[in-house]
């Protein structure tokens, strides 16, 4: 065995963004589940999250099952 092992993604939780898809005051708000990266990846500006705009205004971010109640979903 040579040490390394494969990340099968087990330790992560879900990291939920509630983000206005523009900067307009009419612009609508839509919340997307990642259950695939985790928070520090979310944050990070370089990485690129199928479903979220460049120009994305984020609202809220929060992590686990409990902020996804929270948000309503």
């Amino acid at each position: 065995m040579n040490g390394k092992m494969a990340r099968d993604g087990s330790y992560i939780t879900p990291v939920v963004v509630k983000f206005k898809t523009s900067n307009r005051s009419n612009a609508k708000i839509k919340v997307k589940v990642i259950r695939n990266k985790n928070i520090d990846e979310v944050l990070d500006k370089k990485t690129k999250i199928p479903g979220i705009s460049e120009k994305a205004v984020i609202l809220e971010i929060g992590v686990g099952k409990s902020f996804i109640k929270k948000v309503g979903l």
